[in-house]
């Protein structure tokens, strides 16, 4: 992280970062340990990022691959209105679709990204045209699909 980025953190915070970044179970006594401070401090420490924000909470990461959930297609979205009042409504609804994992507002010849993922490309189709086609001001939208997962965090 860069020092004009994270503001008043310093080398303690940013190894508390990201260690619990690492392992969120990790307990305050071996975190401690590992980034060289005693129990205490690094507790007051953990409990400051949490109540600034820097730490937002705590998740399992869930196997997808698991559940079946194989399909990963990244949609472009084109809107008919880029007007404020379009994008918080399609902001709104896009939240609602259970099958978007990400959302993101693109400058450039598109104006979302969405991160869709779902059983197989059959479940994705159906998704794309009874969901994503649907959701407010949506004008087109263009699919690509991941042939293989390289990085995810």
């Amino acid at each position: 992280m860069e020092a004009a980025k994270t503001g008043h953190l310093d080398l303690f915070d940013l190894k508390i970062l990201d260690e619990i970044a690492d392992n969120g179970r990790i307990s305050v006594t071996e975190l401690a340990s590992k980034i060289g401070l005693s129990k205490t401090p690094c507790n007051a420490r953990l409990k400051r990022l949490i109540d600034e924000g820097y730490i937002q909470g705590f998740r399992a990461v869930i196997n997808p691959q698991k559940l079946g959930l194989d399909h990963v297609a990244f949609t472009e979205v084109k809107l008919s209105d880029t007007r404020e009042k379009a994008l918080s409504e399609f902001n709104q609804a896009v939240r609602k679709v259970r099958e978007i994992e990400e959302c993101h507002m693109i400058a450039g010849r598109f104006d979302y990204l969405l991160k869709v993922r779902t059983q197989n490309i059959r479940r994705y189709r159906e998704v794309l045209g009874e969901k994503i086609s649907s959701l407010p001001h949506v004008a087109s939208t263009s699919t690509s699909v991941a042939m293989q997962s390289v990085k995810e965090r």
